[in-house]
């Protein structure tokens, strides 16, 4: 396996990210903590990682590695049921995708079903009161996916790559224009706080964003067409 087609994109707040010397790959981190590392790339605290992904990808469009992995700052508690991945475990999900040429995969180890309410979820569990400005609020998936693509929502949406930790080869970003994941980073900016669940929505969203359907881009997105 060719290393040098590997890169990670890493959004740390302020997770200990030791682990990444051990991956092996070269990285990127983007730190959105109140005091970033020295070798980090300062990001404003805004749109969950999500917001951090398509700052990477609009920045990096036509520069991308054959193979983008990006993780959260701790992705090892979604890759296993046990919560007890380590290093090594994500080394392999990795060396996979690059061995079969993989063009998108998820690491977590679940998938979810859902309405466009993003239903079920657990922003209105009481325990979770306080750790997300959207707590009590649904997740607007159905109305973030018609806003992105020119198609309906389905009734259920099954998601194969929860969590933001995943895999995709740079052809298959590319399958859409740099003027999407524009669009898609504004309407991340326009949600700053995440109060009413946009970047959970995209969350949601990676396996549609990165599904290679050239059928869903649309002619031109808000930012190109004038007033």
């Amino acid at each position: 396996m060719m290393r040098d087609q590997v890169h990670v994109i890493i959004a740390k707040y302020t997770e200990n990210i030791s682990w990444c010397d051990e991956l092996g790959y070269e990285y990127t981190v983007y730190d959105k903590s109140p005091h970033p590392l020295p070798n980090a790339i300062n990001l404003e605290n805004i749109g969950r990682e999500s917001h951090t992904y398509l700052t990477h990808i609009v920045r990096n469009y036509d520069s991308l590695n054959p193979v983008n992995v990006f993780l959260q700052g701790n992705p090892f508690d979604h890759l296993s049921d046990q919560g007890s991945a380590s290093v090594v475990d994500l080394q392999k999900a990795i060396e996979e995708v690059v061995d079969r040429r993989i063009p998108f995969k998820g690491f977590a180890w679940f998938k979810l079903r859902c309405d466009r309410l993003g239903r079920p979820h657990d922003l209105k569990e009481e325990k979770n009161r306080g750790r997300w400005a959207g707590w009590g609020k649904d997740i607007p998936l159905g109305d973030v996916f018609e806003q992105l693509f020119p198609a309906d929502f389905p009734n259920q949406l099954v998601v194969r790559a929860p969590a933001g930790v995943f895999a995709v080869t740079g052809e298959r970003i590319r399958t859409r224009p740099k003027a999407f994941y524009e669009y898609a980073l504004s309407l991340l900016e326009a949600d700053p706080e995440d109060s009413n669940n946009t970047g959970h929505a995209f969350e949601r969203l990676w396996q549609h964003i990165f599904n290679g359907n050239t059928a869903w881009n649309r002619s031109a997105y808000p930012s190109q067409i004038k007033a």
